[in-house]
């Protein structure tokens, strides 16, 4: 009689079983190989941070200027690493002084070697408050008065343009992201009541959405700025422009939620959670809206450019951020005042456009990297 062989037992991962992953567990695998998405969300997070510690890393205050007409529209100031006999030192910089251009008949910049200032760090300058409760009073860099340093350059008023720059980027970033996050929920709100309840709810909805989407988007915009005051509290303006750019443009999501949930309300556990005695509000936030969850990542990410974009034109035109708060939009207005010699002569003022670009860019990135792993067509 032949012995029965033993067959040993095989264990899933011997066989190359993989472990069963969520979907946000497989979106994350795909998303890691897009490169270009990853560099997107990196910037994008050093951005942020940039922002939210503005008041340490500028070396100045939002409203500290020079009375000295010299620093109007300074150039960049160029920090030197090494002394005149070629050896390293603490950085330092040079004061500047103007000389007439006989060929030109344009006064220019020049450094004066006899004005050195070491460039110093972690020092005592303005007091802030980071997020609007943290007191402080030291700053990443600094001179000793009367010394200035423009890495960037100055704008009209004597001001240092990396600290503005630094500033207004807590105002753009945040009124992005804040009028997308009440649109969507506005949004949200409205398709779900639409397409669960149907009937003349649905109608009403639709009907204020077709208003909305039926006045041209500039037009309604400056129309309910008018409405404010110019004279009214910075602060509360911008409160204003996050509370308009979220109006005007939650009609788009609504349609496209009320359409996705028709379908979504169609299926069997929404029809079991009813026969259930589940209410209303509980069926629609927590079996209907999930479904949309991946829907929403990628369609917020890309909506957070266009409000960036927005209030930049807002702003470029005036009617956003007032002084002595500033945007990237309201900062690049100031290339205006020059004309053509803005590009030629201080090239400097465009710089908030390009912070303007690459954000819009990196956002863009991120949002087609999240689009790809959420897609079930391209994941492997």
């Amino acid at each position: 009689m032949r012995n029965a062989t033993a067959v040993p037992a095989t264990t899933g991962a011997a066989q190359g079983v993989r472990k069963p992953q969520s979907q946000f567990q497989v979106a994350w695998r795909q998303f890691r190989k897009h490169r270009l998405a990853q560099f997107g969300g990196i910037f994008l997070i050093l951005l942020y941070v940039m922002a939210l510690l503005a008041p340490f890393l500028a070396p100045y205050s939002l409203s500290s200027y020079s009375t000295e007409n010299i620093t109007k529209f300074a150039p960049p100031t160029v920090v030197h690493f090494r002394d005149e006999s070629g050896a390293f030192t603490r950085p330092y910089v040079y004061g500047f002084k103007q000389e007439l251009n006989l060929n030109t008949f344009v006064n220019e910049y020049k450094p004066d070697p006899t004005q050195k200032y070491p460039i110093h760090f972690f020092v005592k300058g303005a007091p802030y408050k980071i997020l609007g409760f943290i007191p402080g009073n030291i700053h990443l860099y600094g001179v000793e008065d009367p010394g200035n340093v423009y890495l960037v350059g100055a704008d009209g008023f004597g001001r240092d343009l990396f600290t503005r720059i630094l500033y207004a980027s807590q105002i753009s970033l945040t009124i992005g992201v804040g009028s997308v996050l009440i649109s969507t929920v506005i949004g949200l709100t409205m398709g779900a009541l639409a397409a669960y309840f149907g009937g003349w709810v649905d109608n009403v909805i639709m009907r204020v959405v077709e208003v909305i989407a039926s006045i041209p988007y500039l037009f309604l915009v400056i129309l309910l700025r008018a409405m404010f005051p110019t004279n009214i509290n910075p602060i509360f303006a911008l409160y204003v422009i996050i509370g308009l750019l979220a109006f005007i443009s939650w009609g788009g999501l609504a349609r496209v939620v009320r359409g996705q949930l028709l379908s979504v309300r169609e299926m069997d556990y929404v029809a079991a959670a009813t026969s259930l005695g589940a209410t209303d509000r509980r069926i629609i936030f927590r079996h209907m809206l999930p479904a949309l969850s991946t829907y929403l990542i990628v369609t917020i990410s890309l909506a957070i450019p266009f409000q960036i974009l927005a209030e930049s034109g807002l702003s470029f035109l005036g009617i956003g951020a007032v002084e002595p708060y500033a945007s990237w939009g309201s900062l690049l207005a100031q290339a205006q005042e020059g004309g053509f010699s803005s590009i030629t002569d201080r090239p400097w003022v465009l710089i908030p456009g390009f912070f303007i670009v690459l954000t819009v860019m990196c956002f863009q990135l991120l949002g087609d990297g999240l689009r790809d792993a959420f897609d079930p067509r391209k994941r492997q």
